[in-house]
């Protein structure tokens, strides 16, 4: 239950990236045939995962090696590029590490950063962005929707305020893309971020989409290749697995959609009903279908996330790019968590495999479980009181 931190490889995306390891293995870049046909390879893909996210033209679209790197190609990218207009971002206090560390990176060369406080369901407020705007401000970064407490946000209404203050618009669809509907024309959308891994795709690859009118400067140099935005050989099979997978997200959403939030709410309604002082984080239905952010009282994170891999149920505390520090996640904190409840919160994330016994499984574990651990916790107070936060 930890989809999150990283997907299986779908068995159907790997029967199409086989070829490429070691049959068609021509770099794309050489004018023969072994050459063309990796190049018609990545042309496949790149026009699936524009007609994904309904993007007029598949020559929009850049490789990248992951989410991590098209984030950052997109602000750096973008700002650089265009800092004679001004030198303001604007992006949320909730967003990924990859764009926070890039726009505080990016403070240290002049640039001036707002980052937007969120509500307790971690929602930006469309009144405090317009507020933020100045003459100088060029970028407004905000995520899709938010990995860890699953929150989608209102991209369309954002990018309306973008456009109408001729502001280019980012979007991190990291957490988003292949489980919701993202449609980068009708949400005003600059630039895109994709990750292959959140898609049952290979780890190492990802994509950016970038509208002909956001030019950008590129932040990785050499020969030329991706129209000279992301130089360096493509990396074929793993681009060929992308393309595929985001046309499997794409024909199997809806139905997938479904699923995955009836074993959701499966989950939240179990284990908030059956264990007293539990409470969701996010909001209980504008979230991805997939994710539920459930805080537990008295006990820590991590001691929970242990019990349940004992026997064999894998969660998280947050985000897997976080983790290694001790500190609360920063998007429980925002959303205005006090650390001990921060550091008592389990991301429970399902997928394409998962299935409904695997809902059961964690129902009938979990409250023993939480039992046993509030018992050896000094903070549990001797009657468990009534209600939720």
């Amino acid at each position: 239950m930890d989809y999150a931190a990283g997907s299986p490889l779908d068995k159907r995306v790997l029967k199409e990236m086989i070829p490429y390891f070691a049959e068609q293995f021509g770099n794309p870049s050489s004018p023969h045939s072994f050459g063309q046909m990796a190049k018609n390879a990545i042309e496949v893909s790149r026009s699936r995962i524009a007609d994904s996210i309904n993007a007029k033209d598949s020559d929009d679209l850049v490789f990248t090696s992951g989410g991590t790197e098209s984030n950052n190609l997109a602000i750096r990218g973008i700002t650089t590029r265009h800092k004679e207009k001004g030198n303001h971002i604007i992006t949320s206090a909730i967003e990924h590490m990859s764009v926070i560390n890039t726009c505080k990176s990016l403070m240290r060369q002049g640039f001036e950063v707002t980052f937007l406080p969120v509500d307790n369901h971690g929602f930006v407020k469309i009144e405090e962005l317009e507020n933020s705007i100045t003459k100088k401000t060029i970028l407004i970064t905000i995520m899709y929707a938010n990995g860890e407490i699953g929150t989608i946000q209102p991209a369309e209404e954002i990018g309306k305020v973008a456009q109408e203050n001729e502001i280019f618009f980012h979007v991190d669809a990291i957490a988003s893309a292949g489980k919701i509907q993202i449609d980068v024309s009708e949400n005003f959308i600059d630039l895109l971020s994709i990750s292959s891994n959140d898609i049952y795709g290979p780890k190492g690859v990802g994509a950016l989409y970038i509208n002909k009118e956001a030019r950008i400067q590129p932040i990785i140099y050499g020969g030329g290749q991706e129209k000279g935005l992301r130089s360096g050989s493509e990396n074929v099979p793993s681009i060929v697995g992308m393309g595929k997978a985001m046309e499997i997200a794409k024909a199997e959403l809806k139905e997938e959609g479904a699923r995955l939030t009836k074993f959701r709410d499966k989950l939240i309604d179990g284990v908030t009903s059956t264990i007293k002082r539990t409470y969701l984080n996010g909001h209980p239905k504008k979230r991805l279908p997939n994710n539920a952010n459930i805080g537990f009282d008295y006990i820590e994170g991590e001691s929970l996330i242990l019990s349940l891999d004992a026997i064999g149920v894998q969660v998280s505390s947050g985000s897997a790019c976080t983790s290694k520090t001790l500190e609360p996640s920063h998007v429980l904190r925002a959303i205005g968590l006090p650390h001990e409840k921060a550091h008592g919160s389990l991301l429970f994330t399902l997928g394409r495999f998962s299935k409904e016994n695997d809902i059961e499984i964690v129902l009938s574990k979990l409250p023993n479980i939480v039992k046993r651990l509030r018992s050896m916790s000094p903070l549990t107070p001797k009657e468990i009181p009534e209600g939720v936060k």
